[in-house]
């Protein structure tokens, strides 16, 4: 796609008119009562142009002048939000309590960035910027602790996010999950300009994913990176220590790796489990696993990233 090209700090000025419309700290939403909290509910908003809609959940005990964490999870290729919310289990009892998730649904079922995507990058980061707005005028959201999670394109979405100065300057940290990296790749990655240093960063990836493989190469929507150069960029990024500490857990199958930067401990960290396929890591079998005809891991990314998340707020500007 054209805009893939282009440096996503340039397109920070599309949504800097924007800006004025709702400031970072904006409690607008809270205050306000809501019906069935506690049940996913869905909402259509108008941005560029085009309807777009986006699922909500929020705690069954949601109260409305408390300021809760808002995690943003975008789900893979040809698929819903529902299905990501089905297949990740964030909004179950024991990390729902105390959070809200967002369940937003792509263009013709993806995310921009993919030779296949119907949105492009523009699109889709000014859709993201629009539910913010929308959500903070609704609920009562902590805006020093928005998060975004993602599967396959979506994780790549994430990461698209992330490196948009305006937009992923809206977030306190990311997590994608056996992302597709379109838009952060051998040809691209130094157009990648987060809103700040060091921008707290999570992924997981399967050594047996043939769908976005580990050591990069030409994927379903274009090339994608190996994903130790990928993690690599990002260190450099922000400005890591070179040498990070490395976890071999569960018989040598699952490895952790952590940076530092900028003196904070884990800022960068990444899960590999050699035998995974491209699937979201869970305990429990779930439909993505299915999918790729695999089994469950050792590990859970949703128990591990709410964890990673609670550690980071977003600085104050």
């Amino acid at each position: 796609m054209k805009v893939i090209g282009l440096s996503l700090l340039a397109l920070s000025a599309t949504y800097a008119s924007a800006a004025a419309q709702y400031t970072g700290g904006d409690t607008s939403g809270c205050g306000k009562s809501h019906w069935f909290n506690g049940i996913t509910q869905y909402r259509i908003i108008k941005s560029s142009g085009v309807d777009r809609s986006y699922g909500i959940h929020l705690p069954s005990n949601y109260s409305k002048n408390n300021q809760y964490p808002t995690i943003l999870g975008f789900h893979g290729s040809s698929s819903i939000g529902l299905f990501f919310e089905a297949d990740t289990g964030l909004d179950s009892s024991k990390y729902i309590g105390d959070k809200i998730m967002v369940y937003p649904n792509g263009l013709g079922g993806a995310w921009a960035g993919a030779n296949y995507s119907k949105a492009s990058v523009q699109e889709d980061l000014q859709f993201v910027w629009d539910m913010l707005v929308d959500l903070r005028r609704n609920y009562c959201i902590d805006s020093a602790r928005i998060y975004a999670t993602g599967l396959s394109i979506g994780g790549g979405f994430v990461d698209t996010i992330a490196c948009n100065a305006t937009v992923g300057g809206e977030f306190a940290a990311f997590a994608p999950a056996s992302g597709s990296f379109y838009t952060n790749n051998d040809a691209n990655h130094e157009n990648c300009e987060p809103a700040r240093v060091p921008v707290p960063i999570l992924e997981f990836h399967g050594g047996a994913d043939t769908d976005v493989k580990y050591d990069g190469g030409e994927g379903e929507g274009g090339i994608e990176p190996a994903i130790p150069d990928w993690l690599s960029w990002w260190a450099q990024r922000n400005q890591c220590e070179e040498k990070y500490d490395q976890e071999d857990l569960f018989d040598d199958d699952v490895h952790h790796l952590s940076w530092t930067c900028n003196g904070q401990t884990g800022v960068v960290q990444h899960y590999k489990t050699d035998d995974q396929k491209h699937d979201w890591a869970s305990t429990e079998i779930n439909f993505s696993q299915i999918a790729a005809g695999d089994l469950p891991t050792h590990i859970s990314a949703s128990a591990i990233i709410q964890d990673f998340f609670m550690a980071f707020t977003r600085p104050e500007a």
